[in-house]
């Protein structure tokens, strides 16, 4: 299966994103300079499994904000679900059985 031009931007875009941030950190550099001041050479190898999954369209209107409110509890529709999965009732209701795989 070929990724598409875009995910490859946006993969390309977090690794990119991910390494300025150790670039840019002052811990890391600081911890880096003690390193050398101590007698040592650094390499640094990082490595990182990330995974992606689209979600399918019909899944999109999980994805909006759709808030249900319980006292000061504000929940959208995926926060919902995922309560209701764990049997974990809001605002009175009771949840039915979680889903059997």
């Amino acid at each position: 299966m070929e990724m598409d031009d875009n995910l490859k931007r946006l993969m390309k875009q977090l690794g990119t994103a991910i390494n300025e941030s150790l670039c840019d950190s002052a811990s890391v550099s600081q911890a880096m300079t003690d390193l050398r001041e101590a007698g040592y050479d650094i390499f640094v190898i990082l490595e990182a499994t990330i995974g992606f999954n689209r979600r399918p369209e019909e899944d999109a209107a999980d994805r909006e904000f759709t808030p249900v409110e319980s006292g000061d509890l504000i929940l959208n529709a995926q926060d919902a679900k995922f309560l209701k999965s764990l049997r974990i009732c809001i605002g009175g209701s009771n949840p039915s059985p979680p889903e059997q795989s």
